[in-house]
């Protein structure tokens, strides 16, 4: 069997921080793609590119209606693949949207979202996680900080920061309705956390992150080094950001709701392998295990 080096430690009795051993963007210099060469190096200088329109308002439309479909749908509620707000019983998201609803699944296999993706991560891509995230109004609560690596490295077995994410807008992200925040720069940094990470821990990170959440003392030295960018935009927009990207987004309790579609691409050489820091895998509606590439 062959051994995988841990380049990144988490979850252990202390915190640590690790300088990213990983390249940013995969691909070599001058690669065509539907990303110009002045996005790509601002991506990889500040670990995130926003799109002002990546797909048109008829598309908008219908991936809403698709969106409000699913959460209206009594047996998507009771399907594990749903997670409920604690308090209000509101669905807060719905994951593996690709494999249910053939309309995402469509939107995943569009060449202006996969294109972006390839060109990135300099491979073909698969789809590691998926899932439509619901901010209605009024008090819907937001994500704290955390670097999505360092979950799915601990708890999925990703081995190397190849992934990218991104978060398209179905409505408008005001400064005001718990809009994605991102500290610029800090995913050319691994924070591993401390505390070892529980059985079955997703049940609970899902709806409130515990494992996996950096100290205050951690947040407070990012924040000061890199700052914090809030995103907004109109329905249609997007927002590709690094795996590794300390990032969250707070409650929303003004009348607006703010709902996105958000899709994860790994490479697919970049397979998971056995989690890092964890005592079993999580469920592959989280984490996926079928690397087949996006066609």
């Amino acid at each position: 069997m062959t051994t995988i080096t841990d380049l990144y430690p988490s979850r252990g009795d202390t915190e640590v921080s690790v300088p990213r051993q990983d390249p940013v963007v995969w691909s070599e210099p001058g690669t065509p793609g539907p990303i110009p060469g002045a996005d790509l190096r601002s991506y990889e200088r500040d670990g995130f590119l926003t799109v002002d329109q990546l797909i048109e308002d008829d598309e908008v439309a219908l991936y809403r209606a698709e969106l409000e479909r699913m959460i209206a749908d009594p047996a998507v509620r009771t399907d594990e693949r749903s997670i409920v707000e604690p308090q209000s019983q509101e669905i807060r998201s719905v994951f593996e949207v690709h494999r249910t609803s053939e309309v995402f699944a469509r939107l995943v296999r569009d060449e202006r979202l996969v294109g972006r993706a390839r060109q990135i991560l300099g491979s073909d891509v698969y789809v590691h996680q998926s899932r439509i995230n619901v901010k209605p109004g009024f008090g819907a609560s937001g994500f704290y900080w955390h670097s999505d690596f360092e979950t799915w490295h601990a708890e999925d077995g990703l081995p190397n920061m190849r992934t990218v994410s991104v978060s398209i807008a179905l409505t408008e992200n005001h400064d005001t309705n718990g809009g994605l925040m991102i500290m610029p720069g800090s995913h050319r940094t691994f924070l591993g956390c401390s505390g070892a990470t529980p059985k079955d821990n997703y049940k609970k990170s899902l709806q409130m992150q515990d494992a996996g959440t950096p100290s205050d003392e951690a947040l407070t030295e990012f924040a000061s080094r890199h700052g914090i960018r809030l995103f907004t935009g109109r329905a249609g927009s997007a927002t590709w950001f690094d795996c590794n990207c300390m990032h969250g987004s707070g409650d929303n309790i003004t009348p607006f709701p703010r709902s996105n579609v958000f899709i994860v691409f790994n490479s697919v050489e970049n397979a998971a392998v056995e989690p890092f820091a964890a005592p079993v895998r999580r469920p592959e509606f989280i984490g996926a295990r079928d690397f087949t590439p996006v066609g």
